[in-house]
């Protein structure tokens, strides 16, 4: 019977009639059959993709797990490993190191583990010591001015403000520095210095690497005596020569869908065609390029002044902040470096680590391409190091090269020097060595395992907020430069934005970005004077205080005396924003000095004028409690420019030495005296 006449029948008769009809006994039947085929289908998809859960094809994403998740003490005890080492790195050199560290554990007993500090619960080291002849290594990054990277602040701060028990924890450290850097190794000296206060127990001298010069030379002969150390103490042998293994195995992946490939995002597989705030490393916007345009009028150089647009994006800055920016490989240097190695660069592949315990699946976002890999990736014009080199050799037919792939790796002396000039003194970066030893031809994946990542680049934002609430400006020099093998080497972020000009027409350029913040500040009342030097593209902070304090004016406010020392070349080719400066000369916002390197005979520097306005300085800085800022070059420039300062609080105050040195670093403290260089 159907619906409509059983509802119109009387309820008294209702008792007399079976309880379920002939069409109700099949449709329930019918309704069971096809309950029970669904589920018996979905275990069946479950037990298959069980089977190869190994080989899983789903996009990976940069590893965001939580603490609890993340136990770095059940992965050594439930895998029998004794060794974890942490890695605070802001560029990848310190991961790299980490990682080398813990892959060579296996010849010395060790097996390891590297473990990033910002995904594990650090106070499980305080239980690293019942797990027998147990070690940890830090190898950590000094970042700005003294500070441990981003991944790494929460440890620091952790072990800086408790007082903790690490009695019985057996550990080493390594530290990342820049000599040419006032605080040079700070986090690494420091964390080794509190882990004795804590307790914990040395088990190998402080390793302190400068990046200035040939950092991973430091390591390896850190690690030369590191490892018979660590074999003395914990009472074991080495069990023999290193042997060359590969961390991730290669899958190849034909026929995944074109939606699930990644195609350069940095971790949410489509964050860049559906971007969701909030932006970060993580998650950059993608911002349209508004401005791109010349700042030197001739001398063959270029400068870039760059505009961004972040309206929209709820992304916020200060002037003196930083603008992160994502850049991609030069496509001919792609395209080069896949003929070299043989490779199809459309290929859809994954690199799966081997050890299943890491929760480094993958060495970037898989799957995805060689072409998106080289181009997004991978930092192919890094100079290689040599355990790059060292694995290179294997793939050479000729055993001369071999031999010199093998030669230029290795820890002798006469090695040493022979890569400092074939490698470093060179440039030469992956395409070069290949291509100078064409018998070298690695599988493209292998390569792809061996190059660090691609870092996003760095730029002082050149504006102030106040002005330009919705854009953020940058200021970068172009960088080409000829390398001794008559070869033309570009610089991976400025070649890339030297492309990006709009268009009339067409849709604006854009570039994935994020806004890192600084301490790099004015002072919080615009009464008070400041000192700022940057010569070339050092102005770029300072522009932004200029435009800063001028916005304080316009309101009705005082404005501290705002003196600006800046130096370029000539004034007729590189006196970048002359117009801007020289206005706010003449409206009295700044006191402009200005230094033209190769307008008369003799050189004259931004050094040279703060020398002659010791009175000026003094002024500001002692009789005034004013602010002193540097911007540039941090080996030279910097230094220099310190050591005058030095010179004018001895002088004028009329300290001793020691005195002024510790005059400098209360200003420091205070905030007073503020550097934001690169070397």
């Amino acid at each position: 019977m159907d619906a409509q006449t059983e509802t119109e029948m009387p309820t008294g008769n209702v008792s007399d009639e079976p309880f379920l009809g002939p069409l109700d006994i099949i449709l329930l039947v019918s309704l069971l059959a096809g309950t029970a085929w669904y589920l018996l289908k979905g275990k069946k998809k479950e037990n298959q993709a069980s089977q190869f859960k190994s080989y899983s094809i789903q996009p990976t994403t940069v590893n965001t797990m939580t603490m609890v998740e993340n136990s770095f003490i059940k992965k050594l005890q439930s895998s029998g490993r004794r060794l974890v080492v942490f890695y605070g790195s802001q560029t990848g050199t310190a991961e790299e190191f980490a990682g080398r560290l813990a892959k060579e554990g296996i010849r010395y007993q060790m097996k390891g583990m590297v473990a990033d500090p910002e995904e594990c619960n650090m106070e499980e080291l305080l239980m690293l010591k019942d797990i027998d002849k147990s070690l940890a290594v830090f190898c950590l990054a000094t970042y700005g001015e003294g500070d441990p990277t981003d991944n790494c602040m929460e440890f620091y701060d952790w072990i800086q403000n408790n007082d903790l028990d690490m009695t019985g924890l057996n550990y080493a450290v390594f530290g990342l520095g820049n000599k040419t850097y006032e605080h040079y190794n700070k986090v690494g000296i420091y964390v080794d210095k509190r882990l004795e206060e804590l307790g914990a127990n040395r088990v190998f001298e402080l390793g302190l690497g400068d990046d200035d010069a040939n950092i991973e030379d430091y390591f390896i002969t850190w690690k030369e005596k590191f490892w018979p150390t660590v074999c003395d103490y914990f009472g074991i042998e080495s069990t023999g020569e290193d042997v060359l293994m590969r961390q991730y195995r290669l899958l190849e992946q034909p026929d995944v869908s074109a939606d699930r490939v990644y195609t350069g995002e940095v971790a949410r597989l489509h964050s860049l065609q559906t971007q969701r705030p909030p932006f970060d490393a993580k998650n950059p916007f993608l911002a349209p390029i508004k401005v791109n345009r010349e700042l030197h009028k001739a001398g063959g150089r270029s400068c870039m002044h760059v505009e961004f647009d972040i309206e929209g994006s709820k992304m916020r800055y200060e002037a003196g902040d930083h603008l992160a920016m994502y850049p991609v490989n030069d496509r001919d240097l792609v395209e080069r470096l896949g003929k070299l190695c043989k490779a199809d660069l459309e290929t859809v592949f994954s690199l799966i680590n081997t050890d299943t315990d890491s929760s480094k699946k993958h060495p970037f976002p898989c799957p995805t391409t060689y072409r998106t890999a080289l181009t997004h990736y991978l930092e192919i014009t890094a100079l290689p190091r040599t355990h790059i080199l060292k694995e290179l050799a294997e793939y050479c037919s000729e055993e001369k090269d071999k031999e010199f792939l093998r030669f230029i790796s290795s820890t002798a002396p006469e090695g040493k020097v022979k890569y400092q000039e074939w490698v470093q003194d060179s440039c030469r970066n992956i395409v070069h060595v290949l291509e100078d030893i064409p018998s070298c031809q690695p599988p493209i994946d292998h390569v792809c395992e061996l190059l660090p990542r691609l870092q996003p680049r760095y730029y002082s934002i050149s504006s102030s907020s106040k002005i330009h609430p919705t854009t953020v400006h940058v200021t970068a020099v172009l960088v080409r430069y000829e390398t001794k093998t008559g070869r033309l080497n570009k610089g991976v972020a400025t070649t890339f934005l030297a492309e990006k000009h709009p268009n009339d027409g067409e849709p604006l350029p854009r570039v994935p970005i994020f806004i890192r913040k600084s301490q790099f500040r004015l002072p919080p009342k615009p009464e008070t004077p400041v000192i700022m030097v940057g010569p070339g593209t050092g102005l770029a902070p300072f522009r932004g205080f200029i435009q800063e304090r001028d916005f304080c004016k316009q309101e009705g406010k005082d404005i501290g005396q705002t003196t600006l020392y800046f130096g370029c070349r000539k004034r007729s080719e590189d006196y970048i924003y002359e117009d801007e400066l020289e206005d706010y000369s003449k409206r009295g916002i700044i006191n402009l000095r200005v230094a033209f390197s190769r307008d008369q005979d003799k050189k004259v520097y931004v050094t040279h004028l703060l020398e002659q306005d010791s009175d000026l300085i003094w002024n500001v800085i002692g009789e005034n409690k004013g602010h002193f800022y540097i911007c540039g070059d941090a080996k030279n420039m910097a230094t220099d420019v310190r050591n005058i300062l030095l010179k004018v609080i001895r002088s004028k105050g009329g300290l001793s030495e020691t005195e002024a040195q510790q005059y400098i670093k209360k200003m420091e403290a205070q905030k007073r005296y503020s550097a934001d260089v690169w070397s």
